[in-house]
Parts: C-alpha cells; structure tokens; sequence
C-alpha cells in the first residue's frame, strides 16, 4: 500500500472516531438535559471545551491561537454556532437522539440554497434534486402523527439553518483564517456567553459527582471529536470525508436504542436514510465544484 493511500485510511479512521465521539455527546447531552437545564448542559460543555483547547493548545500556539483578521465575521460565527447547540439541546431534550440528528443534518442541503444567492456559486441539477429529496427526508421523519413533538422538530430546523450560517461563514472565513482559530473562538464566545448565564440557571443543589463526570464528558467528546474530524481533513481528501459524515446518524440510532431504547419507525427510518443519501450527494456533488478551493467543511453538525 502506498504511503499516500496508508494517510487516506489514517484520515479515514480519524474522522470515523471523531464523529463517533460527536455522536456520544448528542447521547449524553440528551441524558443531562433531562435532569438540568439546556442553557446548564451547553455551558458547561462549552467551558470544558474550551478549557481542554487553552491546555493542550495554548503552550505551542500561543497569540496564534486568537488572532483573527475579520474579528466580525469570525464572532458571527461563533454565535451561530452557539445558538445551533443550544437549538439542539433543546431539541434533544424532546424527541430522541437519531431523529434530531436527522433533521439537524438538512445544514448540507440548506448551505446549498444559500451559496448561490451569498456566494454566488451555481446549483446543478443535482443539486437541486438532493434538496428537494432532503426535505421529502425530513417530512417523512417529522410526518404528522409520526409521534415527534412539534417544538422539537422547530427546534431541529432551527439548529439546522443555524448550522447552514455556519458553515457558509467556515466557507468565507477560510482564506484568512486558520481553523484552530475559528474553532477556539467557538468554544470560547461558547463558554463566556453561556458561561455568563450559568448563575441564573443552575440554581439546584451542586449535581452527584457522576453528573459532573458525564458534564466533563460531554466537553471531552466534543472537543476531541471536533478536534480528530478537523484534523483528518489533513491526512483525507474532502470528497472522500464528506459523505461519511451520514455515518454518524447510524451512530445516533445505534446509541438511542442502546441507551434510551429508543428506536425509529419504518418511515422514520427511511427519511433518515433519503435525508442521509440526499446530503452525501450534495457533498460529493460540492466537493466536485470545490476542488480548487481550500475550504475545508468544519467538524460535523453543530451540536
């Protein structure tokens, strides 16, 4: 095997782990939410997050970690971003851990139908079929009478267009900034926002040491999970990592029925599977118009 496959299957395996440990923390967001308040979950993810990347990164990085160009643009960020997780567990706090992975995964389809009127770039066909699939996808998971509660299936779009802002903004950002740096402003303008708003949310008694280790667990995941997904994008080619990103919607499932019990209806699960086949056609499709650009699509969904 050459030394340029064996650094795709390294990059492969990388993103494998990484949305594998995104998906661990959807589950355990979705089992904390149910004892504490959203605004409580997200801080504290976001504050572990953020005090992971200062201690592992801040020695050999230094001012390089913070410094931006477009300082706007990459704050606007990093609140949209900040909104989509909370969207999200609010979200997650309602209906279970595959389904609202589903609906937050139309992002890749919504980034479409706004890169031609904000990029101007053009949508083929192709494209345009992927859309409309999309969001036959999502009303067959969010069907009336499919059992969804309404405020959660909003909630899920919600994130969904938060994240599409998101990524758009990755697109736009990424000829002068670095991606370390936009991700730690993420975690930051997380931790500080929400970290501000942590007084007037947590006013029960101090949580059960096992609480607090699912807390620094949830942190933990999502850092190192965003961490392994940015970092396989090095070693892998994007039109080989983007479409594996569905994977982690079978992790969802997988995790939701092993924790929760909770699994999927037939038509449920095959709006899962048309919204997933409907983003990974968008992907392939993106990277092919792409391929001279350096962007490269941020560590999965926001969540």
């Amino acid at each position: 095997m050459s030394t340029s496959s064996k650094e795709t299957l390294g990059g492969v395996a990388l993103f494998m782990v990484g949305i594998l440990l995104l998906a661990s923390m959807d589950t355990t967001t979705k089992y904390l939410v149910a004892l504490y308040p959203a605004v409580v979950v997200v801080a504290l993810r976001y504050i572990v997050q953020c005090l992971l990347m200062v201690l592992l990164l801040a020695p050999s990085r230094g001012y390089g970690l913070i410094r931006t160009r477009r300082t706007g643009l990459v704050l606007l960020r990093a609140c949209c971003l900040g909104l989509a997780s909370l969207c999200m567990t609010l979200a997650l706090q309602r209906m279970p851990v595959a389904e609202t992975s589903a609906i937050v995964f139309l992002y890749p389809i919504l980034v479409v139908l706004m890169a031609g009127p904000v990029l101007q770039e053009r949508v083929g066909s192709l494209g345009w079929l992927a859309v409309a699939a999309g969001f036959v996808g999502v009303l067959l998971i969010a069907r009336p009478g499919g059992g969804l509660d309404a405020a959660g299936v909003v909630l899920a779009l919600c994130a969904a267009i938060l994240n599409a802002i998101y990524q758009l903004l990755s697109r736009v950002l990424a000829s002068t900034e670095r991606a370390i740096t936009l991700q730690f402003h993420a975690a930051l303008v997380g931790a500080v926002c929400y970290g501000m708003a942590l007084p007037w949310f947590w006013t029960g008694p101090v949580p059960p040491a096992a609480h607090l280790l699912l807390f620094g667990c949830a942190g933990v995941l999502g850092g190192m999970g965003h961490f392994l997904v940015t970092a396989a994008y090095r070693h892998s080619p994007a039109s080989v990592l983007a479409p594996m990103q569905y994977v982690q919607l079978i992790w969802a499932a997988l995790l939701g029925w092993l924790v929760f019990s909770q699994v999927p209806d037939g038509l449920g699960l095959f709006g899962m599977i048309v919204v997933a086949a409907a983003g990974a056609t968008v992907a392939l499709n993106s990277r092919r118009g792409c391929r001279t650009s350096n962007w490269r699509p941020t560590a999965g969904k926001a969540g």
